[in-house]
């Protein structure tokens, strides 16, 4: 463990020049002290590193002087592949794994490809949680992250959809960050099936080893298992007319699913600029719900239970503010 902070300490000098002990202590979140200590072992290590006394001074690196100690471990390789989801990397409990690798390979450019790649880093950021969210709670994250690296059986103990809780034996075959939520694509009892990883209350590693299929694609999979659990949600049309402002709305509101269906409307908006739309819904009363956030930019046509069940709800919105 230290000697790959000392590896980082050198990393963090060669890229970047001068940094105080306070700056070097931040970035690898440990103690001013601890900084102190590795850059003696450092410097007695052979390594030239000095210190500029007085307010504006620091530490660094002697003119002209390079490391080559810039391979990458197996879980820096690895890591590298959630660069633009420093969030993510942080979660599945790489962050300071996905730091290093990135100095390893600054490290590794070549002198006149040092401004570019920092310059990246200053005008782009990627930011995957949707707005009005709270972060979840994925205190079993790491260790799913684990198992599936490991192709390692667990046991798990989860809530489903109602707050009922059931345990599950599962091969975990990938994970999956959609929307800012984690999700979990695994075998249980011969069946492939997605599990969110925020309803996951234990996690309990059998310590068996499982056979990944050889056939299983895990983007394939997600696209296909999306597009059944989209046609599962939304399994009803409700024929609406649309304000131009309600087809503005359409994305905040309804998603894909809507601009999808708004996209695919095929007459032309009438002299006010109103446009016949099938868009689906949910075959519950939550679709009620879902059409009266347009308010009076949207009129439900079809069909005519759920036309009028929308009636009656303004209706009673109306006698509620008398």
């Amino acid at each position: 463990m230290r000697a790959s902070r000392l590896l980082s300490v050198l990393l963090l000098l060669q890229n970047r020049g001068r940094m105080t002990a306070d700056e070097l202590a931040a970035e690898l979140e440990v103690s001013v002290r601890t900084v102190y200590r590795d850059l003696d072992a450092l410097s007695g290590a052979g390594v030239p590193v000095y210190a500029d006394r007085g307010r504006t001074g620091g530490y660094q690196l002697a003119a002209g002087y390079r490391t080559r100690l810039t391979g990458l471990t197996e879980q820096e390789a690895q890591s590298l592949s959630l660069a633009g989801l420093p969030v993510a990397a942080a979660e599945l409990g790489l962050g300071t794994v996905l730091t290093t690798a990135q100095l390893k390979l600054h490290a590794a450019l070549p002198g006149e490809l040092h401004p570019r790649a920092g310059k990246i880093a200053e005008r782009f950021h990627l930011d995957v949680p949707g707005w009005h969210r709270d972060i979840e709670s994925l205190p079993h994250l790491p260790a799913l992250a684990e198992a599936v690296w490991q192709s390692s059986r667990i046991m798990v103990r989860y809530r489903k959809w109602g707050s009922r809780e059931v345990s599950r034996t599962l091969d975990p075959l990938g994970l999956i960050l959609k929307g800012g939520s984690w999700y979990l694509a695994a075998r249980c009892a011969g069946t492939d099936r997605t599990y969110r990883v925020s309803r996951m209350l234990e996690l309990t590693d059998l310590g068996e080893r499982f056979d990944r299929p050889a056939d299983f694609d895990l983007a394939r999979y997600w696209r296909e298992w999306s597009e059944q659990f989209e046609r599962r949600l939304y399994s009803r049309i409700a024929v609406v007319r649309m304000s131009p402002l309600a087809q503005d709305l359409v994305p905040f509101y309804c998603g894909t699913v809507g601009v999808r269906a708004l996209h695919a409307a095929t007459g032309p908006p009438d002299e006010h600029g109103w446009l016949r739309v099938d868009l689906p819904v949910e075959p519950t009363r939550a679709a009620v719900g879902e059409l009266l956030r347009f308010g009076q930019e949207l009129e439900v046509l079809e069909p005519e239970d759920l036309r009028e069940q929308v009636a009656e709800a303004a209706r009673k919105v109306v006698g509620r503010y008398g």
